[in-house]
């Protein structure tokens, strides 16, 4: 059929569905589908909303018809009469029918009144905005991690609207950069944070403030980083403030520092000015803990670090007039390096670390004589010598305590003798007060469990075996969990005891075999798995926190 037989108005139907398809960039099918159930729903008011009622627009001509369908049920599922009929019925006039059979019958041509047309005009619309927002989703659900550039739209109670060409994005007040003054038409650059599909449409959520946008910012200003010759390790930012980044280079031949300072400057100082001033300093890493550590608290000196590895605790000794650096202005240089490593780091003056020793000192010294009843110059002897419990002078090899200078084998044995003494009275004192708690007899029966622990457990009522069972290996060693910008730590039941992480683990899965919960066969590891170990050919599976409290 040429054009010439198509109606200017049906014409400028397709036309209009063509042009909406274009700006929108959605599939013109999906406008023409809208357009039908406009019509549909305006058929529905002039015939009556109870039928079933089918328009259908020609994409090529533009030709609408409307028709009314009736479909064939059994007897017992004839429901509505307006849209039903049985099958005696419908053989009547179609001796074809059958079961699921549709009967369609034309209607006349649709006359669109005023309100005919706004209804119409706002169920497309509809139907158009959520077309649009599936498309934005669709295009930006896979660019997450990326930059983007935009330009502001509008500013409101901090929030920024973006508009990113085909669709807008917003920079949330706590993902934009502190003082920073935007102002609608200003080019801004951002990172796509996180896409989701809401209610009221697809959103994306971009951020000036995120660690990856700074990370990003140097793969677009560093050729090796964004060619993966360095990879950049962790960033911790303060926004606006200070940042800090470690970098690591693949090939030896290049410095990942300079590459990414550049010449005189030139690479960082480009990152630095698109985020506002923000000083940056750019560490090296390396996998040595304490090293990584000591950099990454530039520019303050080191003096010692002491790393406590089962609590990812990490003690740093600085000079006296170095700990106002070290720590920072309100603690920015010492929380971003803790943010960095990953570690929670405690700052102290090797005055303050002198003060702590002797404190210790004086503690096990003051233990020693009243526990053995010695004078100060033997517990201050046995203290030197690196004796810190009563547990250890009570059953070391004799011939330690002897080798120390002024201790005969008498001497020994007398210390040794007084040691199991106290030790003996301390696990009476200790045993009433688990009875005294509630602390059942068979608690100390599951494999792990020592007469001190079950003291705590009382205390944190946990009587039972089927308590201990319950828990979890925070609750025995302890969490830090972020609370704001501040690391808040949660002591465990038994932290002074110094668990790791696969001991916790070990001792709740002993109380839950002694419990009945699980088989001690689950503790055991596969004899399959440790041939093929000794072949050489696979390490026997090991058993870890996140494989037994995934759940």
């Amino acid at each position: 059929m040429s054009t010439a037989g198509i109606s200017a108005n049906k014409l400028e139907l397709l036309q209009i569905a063509k042009a909406v398809a274009d700006e929108k960039s959605i599939d013109k099918e999906i406008v023409l589908g809208a357009i039908e159930e406009a019509i549909q729903k305006a058929a529905g008011h002039r015939y009556g909303a109870e039928l079933d009622i089918r328009a259908k627009l020609d994409p090529v001509t533009g030709e609408q018809s409307l028709r009314r369908v009736v479909t064939v049920v059994e007897d017992e599922e004839l429901e509505n009469d307006a849209t039903q009929t049985n099958l005696a019925t419908a053989k009547l006039d179609h001796p074809e029918a059958e079961i699921g059979y549709e009967i369609s019958t034309p209607l006349p041509p649709l006359e669109f009144g005023r309100v005919q047309a706004q209804m119409s005009k706002q169920i497309i619309m509809g139907k158009i905005r959520d077309a649009e927002r599936a498309r934005q989703y669709a295009e930006f659900k896979d660019r997450v991690g990326e930059i983007i550039n935009g330009i502001v739209k509008r500013v409101e109670y901090g929030h920024i609207i973006v508009d990113l060409g085909r669709a807008e994005g917003v920079i949330r007040r706590d993902q934009a950069l502190p003082r920073e003054n935007v102002k609608g038409g200003d080019r801004i650059r951002s990172y796509i944070m996180d896409v989701r599909e809401e209610p009221r449409g697809s959103q994306i959520f971009l951020s000036r403030a995120h660690p990856q946008f700074m990370a990003q910012l140097f793969a677009q200003e560093v050729p090796e980083v964004y060619e993966g010759i360095i990879q950049i390790v962790a960033v911790a930012r303060d926004p606006g403030s200070r940042a800090k980044i470690a970098v690591h280079s693949n090939d030896g031949s290049i410095d990942p520092v300079g590459a990414c300072v550049g010449m005189r400057g030139s690479r960082v100082q480009a990152v630095v000015n698109e985020l506002q001033g923000e000083r940056i300093d750019i560490i090296p890493f390396t996998e040595d803990a304490a090293t990584f550590i000591v950099n990454a608290l530039q520019p303050a000196e080191v003096a010692k670090v002491v790393i406590d590895e089962a609590n990812d605790r990490i003690e740093v000794v600085v000079p006296d007039e170095q700990l106002s650096l070290a720590i920072g202005r309100r603690g920015q240089n010492v929380r971003l390096a803790s943010q960095l490593s990953g570690w929670a780091i405690d700052i102290l003056t090797e005055e303050q670390e002198s003060e702590r020793r002797q404190a210790e000192f004086k503690e096990r010294s003051e233990l020693f004589m009243t526990g053995l009843d010695v004078d100060e110059m033997i517990a201050q002897l046995l203290v030197s010598e690196g004796f810190e419990t009563m547990e250890e002078v009570g059953y070391v090899a004799l011939e330690d305590l002897t080798s120390i200078e002024g201790f005969d084998d008498e001497t020994a044995t007398e210390l040794q003798t007084r040691a199991r003494e106290y030790l003996e009275r301390i696990a009476k004192e200790q045993d009433a007060a688990r009875i005294e708690a509630g602390v059942v007899d068979e608690v100390l029966e599951i494999e792990g469990v020592t007469l001190p622990m079950t003291v705590e457990f009382g205390k944190h009522e946990v009587k039972t075996v089927e308590d201990v069972a319950g828990l979890v290996p925070d609750d025995l060693r302890g969490y830090y969990e972020m609370k704001g910008d501040e690391k808040i730590h949660e002591p465990g039941i038994l932290e002074g005891f110094k668990l790791s992480e696969e001991d916790a683990t070990m001792l709740i899965m002993q109380a839950r075999v002694k419990a009945g919960w699980i088989d001690a066969s689950a503790l055991e590891p596969d004899v399959e798995e440790e041939v093929e170990a000794e072949d050489g050919e696979a390490a026997p599976a090991e058993l870890t926190a996140a494989d037994v409290f995934q759940s």
